[in-house]
């Protein structure tokens, strides 16, 4: 294991990285309220799969409708704990949510901004690494800002042809590692290509 000068060498948990809006909830566009929350068919089974296989799972997702000033940080926190509580209540755990507020074309000024937290960039993930003691393995999302993340950190990724997955260009199919029809099937295949290999 490589070490940074001036850090303990720790065992890092090995950790799965999952989009939130249409990977593993329905994809309705900016999400305003947790009674909206509509999970996607066999989502908390592979979640669940994942967390009895030892990966901690962590969702993370742009939120740019606080920028755009269609809802406020609150509601990001409270669709997340929606998702939180439909999930955990069927021991699919989900570890932590991380979201990224900004956009840089937004119309709040505070969030309107350039930042190294929206996907495609790293920012969110390194916070997780940091916070939660983890090594991320995977990335699986519907966008090609999901790929491109997985990319900038040199891990595996998987497109589901969820929400927009099936929008995405051949560009970003010839990026990915897989290309799923659902979570569960990227799931599947990720967990049985770690058996191979």
């Amino acid at each position: 294991m490589s070490v940074r000068l001036g850090e303990k060498e720790t065992n890092k948990k090995p950790a799965v990285f999952l989009d939130r809006d249409g990977t593993i909830i329905e994809e309705i566009g900016f999400i305003d309220d947790p009674n909206k929350v509509v999970p996607i068919s066999n989502a908390v089974e592979a979640v669940k799969r994942l967390h009895d296989a030892g990966y901690s799972v962590i969702v993370i997702s742009n939120q740019s409708g606080v920028a755009r000033g269609y809802f406020s940080e609150d509601t990001v926190r409270a669709v997340n704990g929606k998702v939180a509580e439909i999930f955990n209540n069927d021991s699919a755990k989900i570890e932590k949510f991380y979201y990224c507020p900004h956009y840089a074309h937004g119309i709040v000024p505070k969030y309107s901004i350039e930042c190294n937290c929206r996907k495609p960039a790293t920012g969110l993930v390194e916070k997780a690494i940091e916070e939660l003691n983890v090594e991320p393995k995977l990335v699986i999302g519907d966008r090609e800002s999901d790929i491109k993340l997985a990319k900038n950190l040199g891990i595996l990724s998987i497109l589901v042809l969820t929400g927009y997955g099936k929008k995405q260009n051949d560009y970003v199919g010839q990026m990915t590692d897989f290309i799923a029809d659902d979570i569960l099937q990227a799931v599947e295949w990720f967990l049985n290509f770690n058996n191979i290999f």
